[in-house]
C-alpha cells in the first residue's frame, strides 16, 4: 500500500487517543443505538445518505462480541489483527480480506499502533447496484458466494480470502481506500465498478477461501461452483464426489439445500452461460458451440438453449451483434 494512505490510516483519532489516556473500554455512543444493544448501527458510522463508507478500526482496545445491522469486510493493510468471528479465533494478515455478512458475530482483540486495518461498512443494497455490473450473465458460483456474504445465517457468515499476493485484488482495494479517504462528490459510480471488479476477481481466487470450520458443506460448495466453471464441458457429479470423498447422496442434498437446484440444473446453467459468451464474442459455428460446452446433439442443445434463453442460438448471437 502507498505510504501517503498508510499514514493517513494509521493517524491516532480523537476515540483512540482517549483509549491512550486511560479509557479502558470502546465508546458505545459511537456504535450502538440503545446502551443494551450488541448490534453495531450503520446509522451510527455511515454518512446521511451513504450505502457504503469506510472507516479505520479502532486500535489499542478489546472490542467486545457483537453483530451489525451491514455487511463488513476488514482488509488488512499493514500488520496484523486477532479476530474471534463466529466463536472461531483467526488472525488477519497484511493483505488479507475478511467478509462478514449481518449474521456473523464478531470480537477484535486490541491491535498494536503499527496493526492497520480498514473496516468497509456496506448496506445490502449496494449489491443491488453493483452485481448487475459485474458481468451481463449469471453465474452459480458467483451467487453463492453472494449469498454467503448478503444472505440467510447460513452457519457460515464470513469469507476469508488469503489474498496478500493477488495484486490486481490489492490494487483494487487501494483504490476503493483512496476514493473514499479522498471524495470528489462524483465518486459514486466509480466506487460501484470498483467493487464489481474486486467480486469479479475474488471469484478467480477460490481456492484462497476460507471459511468456517463449522460449514463444511459450504466449503464444498465453493469447491463443486468452482469445478462447474472451469470443467463444465465434462462434469461429473459422481467423478466430483470421488475425487472430493463426499458421499453422492449427501452432495446431491446439499446443492439442494445451498441452491435450490440439483447438479444437472447447475451444470447446465454454466453450460448455456458459457455458450452465450460464445455466441456472442466468437466466429464460432452453432454447432462448434454446442460441442464447446458438452453438448454433442445440436438439435437437443437448440432445444434448450431456446427453452431457457427465450431466443435461439442464431436469434441470440444477431441480438448481440
Amino acid at each position: 500500500m502507498h505510504a501517503h494512505l498508510l499514514e493517513e490510516l494509521g493517524r491516532i483519532t480523537p476515540e483512540e487517543h482517549a483509549i491512550l489516556d486511560g479509557n479502558s473500554s470502546i465508546d458505545r455512543s459511537l456504535y450502538y443505538d440503545r446502551a443494551t444493544s450488541n448490534e453495531v448501527d450503520a446509522a451510527r458510522l455511515l454518512k446521511s445518505g451513504r450505502l457504503i463508507d469506510i472507516r479505520p478500526n479502532v486500535r489499542f482496545v478489546h472490542f467486545p462480541e457483537h453483530t451489525h445491522n451491514y455487511v463488513e469486510f476488514v482488509y488488512m493493510c499493514k500488520g496484523s489483527t486477532r479476530h474471534v468471528i463466529d466463536h472461531q479465533e483467526m488472525t488477519l494478515k497484511e493483505g488479507d480480506l475478511l467478509f462478514m455478512n449481518q449474521h456473523a458475530t464478531q470480537e477484535v482483540l486490541p491491535a498494536g499502533q503499527n496493526d492497520i486495518a480498514v473496516n468497509f461498512l456496506i448496506l445490502p443494497a449496494f449489491f443491488d447496484k453493483v452485481l448487475p455490473m459485474i458481468d451481463d450473465r449469471t453465474s452459480p458460483l458467483r451467487d453463492f458466494v453472494v449469498s454467503c456474504l448478503t444472505g440467510r445465517d447460513m452457519g457460515g457468515n464470513y469469507l476469508l480470502f488469503a489474498v496478500h499476493d493477488v495484486l490486481p485484488v490489492q490494487n483494487l482495494v487501494e483504490n476503493l481506500i483512496d476514493l473514499m479517504l479522498h471524495e470528489t462528490g462524483n465518486e459514486q459510480l466509480l466506487l460501484q465498478q470498483t467493487m464489481g471488479l474486486l467480486f469479479m476477481n475474488l471469484l478467480n481466487c477460490t481456492d484462497t477461501i476460507h471459511t468456517p470450520d463449522t460449514s463444511w458443506e459450504q466449503e464444498v460448495m465453493i469447491r463443486l461452483l468452482s469445478y462447474l466453471e472451469t470443467n463444465y464441458k465434462e462434469a461429473k457429479l459422481q467423478r466430483f464426489a470421488s475425487d472430493n470423498h463426499v458421499d453422492i447422496y449427501t452432495l446431491g442434498r446439499i446443492i439442494k439445500k445451498s441452491t435450490g437446484s440439483t447438479f444437472k440444473e447447475l451444470l447446465q446453467k454454466q453450460r448455456l452461460n458459457e455458450a452465450a459468451v460464445l455466441l456472442a464474442h466468437s466466429d464460432l459455428s452453432i454447432a462448434e458451440v454446442s460441442e464447446a460446452v458438452g453438448y454433442e446433439n445440436t438439435s437437443f442443445f437448440h432445444r434448450l438453449f431456446a427453452r431457457e434463453m427465450g431466443l435461439s442460438p442464431k436469434a441470440y448471437r444477431d441480438s448481440r451483434r
